[in-house]
């Protein structure tokens, strides 16, 4: 249903028994009417302009969930068969590895990624088929550890279809438009960035009520109003922007990590299949390619661990922090 225009045009009453109206109250409903026009046209340009901005970044964030989940469907289950495979495996800093200082992959990760990868296995299956929109986006959005929390338990599935992929900032980016208007689109105006939207809307609710006259006055205290339910939007406008760029870094960044990634499984394939199991046994150079690998999975990980919004729907430090960490070392 199509927004209502936010103003009333002031319409000219009909003159009954007097000789019309005057030059001067004829230009005044002219102005008022011009005035008004204007800032109705103002606000539906930022109101586009923020349903287009919710639109690319819901897109994003559907985009970096299928990234996860592709890349916990082939090249991380292939990693860990063959890493579960190892035996006597001893990664440390004299393997003259400087990234294993930051990312290396213990018992605990390794375990959280098969966990993940056994859940994104069944998802992908069509498990969570009739949330899959809302489910994508959380899993952008947010952590792997804190969408799939309960994954082994399958009850994850569950809460995806329910608060996961109805809350707010989910609500906002994935699906309804402005025009629907009403609390929920409210509130999810409200958890981005902190932006508080709830008095635009206010405003706007009370000024499509009123009946507006054809005072210039009058047309110009609505064109104010205009002006800052304009701001508000452009700052949504903002930060949907905002999100949808460091989305679309960290899509890069998984992307990239994992077109590394993918060829040293392979390696490290055939490393079992030449020396074994025993990597105490492994050369030097095996050691290193087989810890090289394990660093990229400690990587990928980060990245799958690391929300790019928090509860508010605002971006969190963790993940400009992050970005620019493995940014730098893997010159994203």
């Amino acid at each position: 249903m199509p927004l209502p225009l936010l103003f009333i045009v002031p319409a000219a009453a009909a003159g009954v028994g007097g000789a019309g109206k005057s030059v001067k109250s004829i230009l005044d409903h002219q102005k008022a009417s011009s005035i008004t026009n204007d800032a109705n046209t103002r606000v539906e340009n930022a109101k586009t302009g923020l349903e287009n901005a919710r639109r690319d970044c819901a897109e994003a964030l559907n985009d970096l969930g299928k990234e996860k989940l592709f890349v916990l469907n082939h090249s991380i289950p292939e990693f860990i068969e063959a890493f579960e495979k190892l035996k006597n495996v001893e990664l440390t800093d004299s393997l003259g590895l400087e990234e294993l200082k930051n990312f290396h992959i213990d018992e605990a990760d390794f375990e959280e990624l098969k966990e993940l990868s056994h859940f994104a296995v069944s998802f992908a299956g069509g498990a969570a088929a009739g949330a899959a929109g809302g489910a994508l986006t959380a899993f952008g959005a947010y952590s792997a550890a804190m969408t799939f929390a309960s994954a082994s338990t399958g009850t994850a599935i569950a809460s995806l279809s329910g608060a996961a992929a109805t809350n707010a900032t989910l609500a906002f980016f994935g699906g309804g438009s402005l025009a629907a208007g009403g609390l929920g689109m409210a509130g999810g105006m409200m958890v981005l960035g902190g932006f508080v939207a709830g008095p635009a809307l206010l405003a706007m609710g009370l000024i499509a009520g009123k009946k507006a006259d054809a005072e210039v006055e009058q047309a110009k205290e609505n064109a104010a109003q205009a002006d800052e339910i304009v701001k508000e939007l452009d700052n949504m406008t903002f930060q949907c922007n905002a999100i949808r760029r460091r989305t679309y870094l960290f899509y890069a960044l998984l992307a990239r990590l994992d077109a590394l990634f993918t060829p040293q499984v392979f390696e490290l394939e055939e490393i079992i299949e030449k020396e074994g199991v025993d990597f105490s046994q492994f050369t030097s150079a095996s050691k290193k390619k087989v810890a090289a690998c394990a660093s990229l999975a400690g990587s990928i990980k980060a990245v799958l661990d690391t929300p790019i919004l928090d509860e508010s729907g605002a971006l969190t430090e963790e993940s400009l922090k992050l970005s620019e960490k493995l940014g730098l070392t893997f010159h994203i």
